[in-house]
């Protein structure tokens, strides 16, 4: 057998923390070959990022250590290698992309600057060789103009240019092994696209290895070679990827594949969720880790850990692997086999969808919203206070939500997604345009009627920790909306708090926890509490479950439905994840540069998008099963900027289909069937 380029063996990591030391990587033990694509999954706080700092020894930096084990780059051990040493190795021979690109760059220093200081440091090159090299990856990894984004600061570039850059400066000295932590979680599906057909050429072309780090097993199911799933800090299960997602042997991989919502899951079941969330560094369980989430544990496996065992290159720790294979054998993720029982959090049982129908039937052409030439502009001032550019964020967008629906609104990052959801719920006042809510327009209403108004309508934010105050307990955010309209007593408040934490899936005596004590899933389920407190007929879901790992996104999911269900809740569900938008919504509204492009029913636009851009996104979703791989048709180019929107059909830089009457007249929003609308003078 051929020496592996790189090989884990018994890695433990550990990091001092209030004079204690916590171990959250233990026992870990892999292999990259040389030209191959490894793929490490799991979910947050499973020990991915930690193990592949451990490799770079960039945790020494971090107050933590390598407490055992070994590491060998080509044979060559690194666990010991002196820091003098290490800093040759890092950028020569192993490079990372780190997850964000923007607390990676040096906001004070050119992109060009920090690429040329890269190239120079490894490199014996002069400043003109150097500055030229930089210029050529800059291309290399589809920068437009790189010449001029050699001078331009990280703020000035988009998030797909500023992750390119960090391509670039990765790939400066042609490392022999790149570990990509995370490099496409914050970004469009579109972005996401071209970054993975980037990756996969720059490894043909340098023959250079990739150790991916992703929660995103679709992603895995396109790139991999080979998958190592980690959980609670230990490898529970490796394998060449076909057949992981063929054949499980752990039940947490099992529970994984599972969660994955794909274009062609049933709509009407609610998604599969594991039970539980990962177990914090400090409180891993005894045994098996997973014990506590798992099905199929046995006194034995809360006593005793299972050894990484396996044949032929797949390896799994699991005392219970035959009885897994016997009961949930699947030929690919999505197997009927696999259809999760309903799962209770709480809540009664949700409606089916055709269920849901027949329910309100009285209600469900009833209009909640009536938006007529919603536009919303941003004027950009110079030093003096005049105004230069005015920002187009929403323009002339005409549509309805119906009462008791889930809007969907998909797009890449500023297309107005976000924009045109606070202007509806008067965060943000429009700057032109019409929104009716119930009948009555929301433009010059009295103070103290929008007030009675805005209780009807709420927002969970995307970030469910940064949208709370980090001082006060959870049962004092979720009662503040209940202060503010409601004139209950203490004790009617305490009661209807751990009421609404019921309702959530939590236990109502957390109230007097902070948020810090939760874990993102907990602290989005917190946020929905607070939403709901005030038993709205609106709410806002902007980014709700992005940031989330599958397994907790499917449990927010289903609990968003039970409660849309139960309180006949109306949504607009702002998301770039475009099969979770398929599954929540009844409609879908297509956004490009502020105006809306198509509007069709969930199914109709995913099985026959009108819009050029609408089947652009949906060519670009990975599909979790790597049997069904494909070539990615990734949009070309980057989103203009709103501030110079092109004239004509502002798509038309980037269609494959414009013609000179794109170029030159804008198409309006137009009915091609009962339900479905289409803003494009050629639609499919």
């Amino acid at each position: 057998m051929t020496e592996p380029l790189l090989a884990t063996q018994g890695l433990s990591v550990e990091f001092e923390k209030s004079g204690k030391f916590l171990e959250p990587v233990s026992d870990v033990s892999f292999h990259i070959g040389r030209g191959e694509t490894v793929c490490l999954v799991g979910e947050s706080g499973s020990g991915k990022t930690i193990t592949s700092k451990a490799i770079m020894r960039l945790i020494d930096f971090e107050r933590g250590r390598i407490k055992s084990g070994s590491v060998k780059l080509d044979g060559e051990e690194l666990t010991t290698l002196p820091a003098s040493l290490l800093r040759s190795l890092r950028g020569k021979r192993i490079s990372m992309i780190f997850q964000e690109p923007m607390a990676a760059f040096d906001p004070v220093f050119t992109i060009g600057a920090q690429l040329v200081e890269t190239i120079r440091r490894h490199d014996r090159r002069t400043l003109r060789e150097a500055r030229a090299h930089a210029v050529h990856l800059l291309q290399r990894v589809g920068l437009p103009e790189p010449k001029l984004r050699m001078d331009q600061y990280p703020n000035e570039l988009s998030g797909g240019m500023l992750q390119r850059a960090m391509i670039a400066m990765a790939l400066a000295c042609g490392p022999e092994l790149l570990i990509a932590d995370e490099p496409t979680t914050a970004l469009d599906v579109t972005i996401q696209a071209q970054i993975l057909n980037l990756l996969g050429e720059l490894k043909t072309e340098l023959g250079m290895s990739i150790l991916l780090i992703t929660h995103d097993l679709g992603i895995a199911a396109e790139i991999a070679d080979r998958m190592i799933v980690m959980y609670a800090g230990r490898i529970v299960e490796q394998a060449p990827a076909d057949r992981l997602f063929a054949q499980p042997r752990h039940p947490y991989s099992a529970g994984l594949l599972r969660s994955i919502t794909t274009m062609d899951s049933d709509r009407s079941a609610p998604l599969y969720t594991i039970e539980g969330a990962p177990p914090n560094v400090t409180e891993f369980p005894s045994g098996c880790r997973f014990h506590p989430r798992c099905p199929l544990a046995t006194a034995k496996c809360r006593e005793e850990a299972p050894p990484l065992l396996g044949s032929d290159g797949h390896e799994a720790a699991c005392w219970h692997t035959d009885e897994l294979l016997e009961e949930l054998s699947l030929p690919s993720p999505q197997s009927e086999k696999l259809s999760p029982e309903p799962q209770s959090s709480g809540i009664q049982p949700p409606l089916s969808a055709g269920e849901a129908k027949a329910a309100l039937p009285e209600t469900e052409q009833e209009l909640l919203f009536d938006v007529v030439g919603l536009t919303k502009h941003y004027p950009v001032k110079n030093a003096l206070g005049l105004t230069k550019a005015v920002i187009h964020a929403v323009d002339d967008v005409t549509f309805s939500i119906h009462r008791g629906e889930t809007f969907g609104l998909v797009g890449e990052s500023g297309s107005g997604k976000s924009t045109l959801g606070r202007v509806l719920i008067q965060l943000e006042q429009a700057t032109g345009g019409q929104i009716f809510f119930q009948g009555e327009e929301l433009a010059g209403m009295k103070p103290a009627r929008r007030k009675m108004l805005r209780r009807e309508m709420q927002m969970i934010f995307q970030d469910p920790y940064g949208s709370v105050n980090p001082r006060w307990t959870i049962g004092d955010t979720i009662a503040e909306p209940l202060e503010v309209h409601q004139k209950l007593s203490a004790a009617e408040r305490k009661s209807r708090v751990e009421e609404l934490l019921g309702w959530v899936g939590l236990n109502p005596a957390w109230a007097s926890r902070y948020p810090h004590e939760f874990s993102g899933g907990q602290r989005q389920r917190i946020g929905i509490a607070r939403a709901i407190a005030l038993h709205p007929s609106f709410i806002l879901a902007d980014e709700a479950v992005s940031a989330l790992d599958v397994s907790v996104q499917a449990q927010i999911v289903n609990l968003m439905q039970e409660l849309q269900s139960r309180l006949g809740l109306t949504y607009v569900f702002i998301a770039h994840g475009l099969n979770i938008v398929r599954h929540v919504s009844s409609r879908i509204g297509v956004m490009y540069l502020g105006n809306l492009v198509e509007v069709a029913p969930a199914e109709e636009l995913f099985l026959h998008p009108a819009h050029h851009y609408t089947a652009a996104l949906i060519s670009s979703i990975p599909w979790p099963d790597p049997s069904r791989k494909k070539e990615f048709s990734a949009i070309q180019g980057e989103i203009p900027s709103p501030a110079n929107p092109p004239k004509g059909c502002r798509f038309h830089t980037r269609c494959p289909a414009a013609t000179a009457l794109c170029r030159e007249q804008a198409p309006k929003l137009s009915m091609i069937g009962s339900e479905h609308s289409v803003a494009c003078h050629y639609p499919l």
